[in-house]
């Protein structure tokens, strides 16, 4: 078992990078619209990652636009971050619009019944069109 960032083990030997599971990239759109782009695996390590960033840019962000079309695993923990996403973003009056982008974040929330509870889109230019 690896601790504390010690490295070694089969995915090392293929060439494989163990240190970074998960990345985001936030980008300001203007108008108060930021989108998070969020690539990897959001599992119970990183869910609370992404709960910061969201928590980082939901004050000032009159939408903020989840990018999950990269992302490669969606584990309960990270379905539990965007329920609370979706609960803070609702206290704060703030607008929070799910790209899922692949079957893999898809079928995570359509299998626990959550994808109805999410404003979607199906690319970022669309989820940061303004609404009617």
């Amino acid at each position: 078992m690896r601790m504390n960032g010690e490295t070694g083990g089969p995915a090392d030997e293929v060439g494989e990078p163990t240190a970074e599971v998960i990345r985001f990239d936030a980008v300001e759109h203007g108008d108060g619209a930021v989108v998070l782009h969020v690539s990897g695996e959001v599992d119970t390590l990183t869910a609370p990652m992404l709960s910061e960033r969201i928590a980082d840019k939901l004050p000032t962000a009159n939408l903020l636009v989840l990018d999950l079309s990269s992302v490669t695993f969606l584990g309960s923990a990270g379905l539990a971050a965007l329920v609370a996403a979706k609960d803070d973003a609702q206290q704060q009056d703030r607008r929070l619009t799910l790209v899922c982008g692949s079957r893999i974040v898809t079928r995570a929330l359509e299998a626990t019944g959550l994808l109805g509870l999410f404003d979607t889109a199906d690319g970022v230019p669309e989820a940061l069109r303004p609404t009617a």
